[in-house]
């Protein structure tokens, strides 16, 4: 079967064609723009692009159908076109594609032409410069539709097409090769920004542990030094006594220098997991309450962490110096979606015991560094009260 289609009719959309990819970036939406114009001199009910991508890859570009060959690249070996691509032929043609052995062989990517019962097809080269770039390919659902005619049609098409989409192919290309090497740098620049976080944490963890036991082992031990080498010694059962107390601290600093129970198992439970531990087997009665649905645990982990050391040391505080019966701790919503926490005990008030200052002194820094207000109250009791506001 021919197509009659006059010389000038032909030239006049062969003119079109050039018109509509001079305005056209990218190769989808060229290849749409110039559809009606290749329906003209070949009817089909699908057409597409196979573009020489990378090494053994095809790339491909569709029109009247979709399918799977346009949204992933296909191996030139697996290819219904392949006998075409590696030069076993100038072109291809076939009558009734769903029964052509070059077309359905064993493991070729040919789900597209079953399913959608492309049965006539033409194939073309594409040149630039002598040189294959890829495949014109038009197929139709009425089997025996096409013949040498149309392959000659279809060849004239291609050479139109060919330097366009080469232009376009190489540009994409282009834009694609940007993208990995953006995409590179922003890894790149994430790891870098990762290991400074992380240089960061180790020294802020480091300088907590520094504060940690200048303001507990270290004090005991200097005011037991003290006492020992005083005319009057402590009672051997006093001395034994607070050697444990600075063996508890030290082992309570060893505890949070590893994965703590903050990361595994959340603000709350690392809370009350710590008062726990902090009043030992003291008949202290103990509250934990969060009003807040868990906003500790979405706050970012530099200002949790810091939260928690807070909350850390003021249980210390109050387990072993308040002599109280009850400590209860609340975390509640505050205004502009902050929220505050408070560690409250109901025992002598507010410690003013000299050398029990700086826990409170190290409280404070921490709030400071978390852009948070730090209250001590004295209320029947001793309350530490710090405000976190909706910027951290």
């Amino acid at each position: 079967m021919t197509f009659a289609v006059q010389s000038p009719a032909r030239d006049n959309v062969f003119l079109r064609i050039s018109a509509h990819l001079a305005e056209r970036t990218d190769i989808a939406s060229a290849l749409e723009a110039v559809a009606d114009e290749i329906a003209e001199v070949i009817p089909f009910t699908h057409a597409d692009l196979c573009l020489n991508d990378r090494p053994g890859w095809l790339s491909s570009y569709e029109v009247g159908i979709q399918t799977r060959w346009s949204r992933t690249s296909t191996r030139v070996e697996t290819s219904p076109i392949r006998d075409l691509i590696t030069g076993k032929c100038d072109f291809m043609l076939c009558q009734d594609a769903m029964r052509d052995p070059r077309q359905t062989y064993r493991g070729a990517c040919s789900e597209p032409i079953l399913n959608h019962r492309m049965r006539s097809r033409v194939h073309v080269l594409m040149k630039v410069m002598g040189q294959p770039i890829g495949t014109l390919n038009i197929s139709h659902s009425t089997a025996g539709l096409y013949d040498l005619e149309t392959v000659r049609r279809a060849q004239h098409v291609a050479d139109v097409l060919s330097p366009y989409f080469h232009a376009l192919h190489i540009a994409e290309q282009a834009r694609r090769d940007t993208q990995v090497r953006q995409e590179a740098q922003a890894r790149e620049e994430g790891l870098r920004r990762d290991a400074l976080e992380l240089t960061q944490t180790l020294e802020q963890e480091r300088q907590r542990i520094g504060m940690d036991l200048h303001d507990q082992p270290l004090a005991e031990l200097t005011r037991l030094l003290r006492e020992i080498a005083a005319d009057t010694a402590l009672p051997r059962d006093q001395l034994e006594e607070r050697i444990r107390e600075v063996i508890d601290d030290l082992r309570r600093i060893i505890d949070t220098a590893v994965p703590t129970l903050l990361e595994l198992f959340g603000f709350v439970h690392a809370v009350r997991v710590h008062l726990e531990r902090a009043i030992g087997s003291q008949r202290i009665g103990i509250t934990v309450t969060d009003a807040t649905q868990g906003a500790p645990d979405r706050l970012d982990p530099t200002v949790r962490t810091a939260l928690f050391r807070i909350a850390q040391e003021a249980i210390n505080n109050a387990a072993r110096h308040s002599g109280a019966d009850h400590i209860e701790i609340r975390i509640e919503p505050a205004a502009t979606h902050g929220l505050v926490l408070s560690i409250r005990d109901n025992g002598c008030g507010i410690p003013v015991k000299p050398g029990r200052t700086s826990g409170l002194a190290h409280m404070r820094t921490r709030a400071r560094l978390i852009a948070a207000d730090l209250d001590l109250l004295d209320d029947g009791g001793c309350t530490v009260r710090v405000m976190l506001g909706e910027r951290s």
